[in-house]
Formats: C-alpha cells, sequence, structure tokens
C-alpha cells in the first residue's frame, strides 16, 4: 500500500528523512534506508536542506526508487526557474516517483556556497500552481504536454510561529489546499500542548498534517535549537532528561519514541523522523514504538 492509499484510509504512515550525500557514492544513503525497509512508508529526500550544496532531491529520489523504496521528491523554490523546476517534475513523474513536496529553501549565506545566487523565479504558492498546471496536462506556457505527470501533493507549515505571522501561515496553507496541496509536514514538534493549540487552529483545513520528529543528539543540541532557531521550543524538562541520563543517546531515541507515541494517540495522521545524520539510529527508534 502507498504513502497516499495509507494515509487515505486512515493508518498510521511513518516518514523518514534521509539526506543524499555530499558526493557520487550513494551506498551509505542505502545502506541506511536498507535497515528501515518494511518498516517505513516513504522516504523523504530533501534538497539542499540548511543551503549546503549535496546530491539533488530528484537524484536521491531515483536512486532509492530503483531499491524499491517509495519516495518524496522536494522541490525547492530557491535554485531553480521555471523552465529547470518543471523539467524535474516531469522527469520525477516519468521516473515513478509518487509523491512531491514543496519547500522554499533557507537562506543561502547560511549554507556552504553563500556566494551562489538564489533564484526564486517561483515562490511555494506559485510552484503548487505549476503543478496543478502539469498535472492538467499543460506547462506554464500554456502548451499542451505529451502525457501529464501526476503526484500526491504536499509542502510544509510553521507550527511554532505566532500572531501576524500564524495569520499568514494560515493563510497560505488555504490557499496551497485549494491548489491541490493534500499533506503538509511540519517544523520539529517538540511542545505537543502548543501544537495541540495550533491543531485547533485548523481543524476545518482538508489536510494531513505529519508533524515532525526531530531526533536529537544531546542536550547542548536541544539547548542550541531551542534558544537559537526560531519558531522552535524544546521543554526545559526534556533537556534536563537527557542532561541527567546516564546514557544520553540512549535517552534522545527514547525522547523521539515517546513523541511519536503520543503524536500517535492524539489521533496525527502519521510523523515523519528527521535525525539528521543519524539515520542508523532510525531502527532503534521504530523499535522503541513497536514499529
Amino acid at each position: 500500500m502507498s504513502f497516499e492509499e495509507k494515509i487515505k484510509k486512515g493508518d498510521f504512515v511513518i516518514l523518514g528523512e534521509f539526506e543524499p550525500p555530499k558526493g557520487a557514492d550513494f551506498s551509505n544513503m542505502l545502506k541506511n534506508a536498507n535497515l528501515v525497509k518494511g518498516r517505513i512508508d516513504a522516504i523523504v529526500v530533501p534538497e539542499m536542506a540548511n543551503a549546503v550544496m549535496k546530491a539533488s532531491s530528484l537524484g536521491g529520489c531515483i536512486y532509492l526508487q530503483n531499491h524499491g523504496f517509495e519516495t518524496v521528491f522536494q522541490v525547492c523554490c530557491r535554485d531553480r526557474n521555471r523552465l529547470a523546476l518543471q523539467a524535474d517534475i516531469l522527469s520525477a513523474s516519468a521516473l515513478g516517483i509518487p509523491n512531491i513536496m514543496v519547500v522554499p529553501g533557507e537562506d543561502i549565506r547560511f549554507g556552504d556556497h553563500p556566494k551562489a545566487r538564489e533564484v526564486y523565479d517561483l515562490q511555494p504558492l506559485e510552484l503548487v500552481q505549476a503543478i496543478r498546471t502539469l498535472q492538467n496536462g499543460r506547462d506554464l506556457a500554456g502548451i499542451e504536454l505529451n502525457g501529464a505527470p501526476r503526484f500526491f501533493v504536499g509542502s510544509i507549515i510553521n507550527v511554532g510561529v505566532m500572531g501576524g505571522a500564524l495569520d499568514i501561515e494560515l493563510e497560505n496553507l488555504g490557499k496551497m489546499i485549494n491548489e491541490g496541496v493534500e499533506f503538509v509536514i511540519t517544523t520539529p514538534v517538540f511542545d505537543l500542548h502548543s501544537f495541540n493549540q495550533f491543531l485547533k487552529k485548523i481543524e476545518d483545513y482538508n489536510v494531513f498534517v505529519i508533524p515532525t520528529v526531530l531526533l536529537l543528539k544531546s542536550a547542548g543540541m536541544a539547548r542550541y535549537i531551542s534558544r537559537n532557531i526560531r519558531h522552535i521550543f524544546i521543554p526545559e524538562e526534556m533537556i534536563i532528561s537527557i542532561q541527567k541520563a546516564p546514557d544520553k543517546r540512549k535517552r534522545c531515541i527514547e525522547i523521539a519514541a515517546e513523541l511519536i507515541t503520543e503524536l500517535k494517540n492524539m489521533g496525527m495522521p502519521g510523523v515523519m523522523i528527521s535525525t539528521i545524520g543519524w539515520e542508523d539510529k532510525l531502527p532503534m527508534i521504530l523499535d522503541q514504538v513497536k514499529i
């Protein structure tokens, strides 16, 4: 059963985020994916996350699809114009990638090629509209396609914003849904009370909300995120529990598993587990959750 079929049926889905390599050797990515084969529903391949140059999401998806994994292809507004974006989208469909998600891309100044030029020929909503146009059989110039692509379309949502920024986020979400977005993956969720307050604001939105569970690596990492990454709050008691744990790595894995269990109990349709370089720890999280 595909990711789309499973989530629409009402089953709890598990997505795993797997970074493509900074290089041409995909063997380690495949090795880690094979550790959870049959235990996750699809692999999300980021498109140069944090503006760090790596192999493309399209390349990673094709590689994993060829080895029997369902994938989610990220298309990023930052790096390509509308010609290149449409070309990649058509190629992804032709090569059997069933899922696509639109991301804006992080500020290029903070990546490893700060002198690169940002493109943003299309903004996220415009890119979603472009996907819809392609799926209707025409390109952005209005020319008929020789075979239309077909995707389960998603995007991202920031669940930590407040005030006027939240109003804008919700307005954009509504527009995205109207243009064909059926699922959104959230920013990392640690504070379930605040997340539940956010969910109440979108009760009437017809979209699958998939929270991200980020695997922490240390108390220091948790404290840095909580203090320095905008819109992500990690409860102090969670950080202290890592500090006091005799096996801190084990405690981080337990926290991820606990969050997944609680989110499932809240009635969420699934989660995306982001391990940021610790993909080999994903089986341990799944073991804890008994998946």
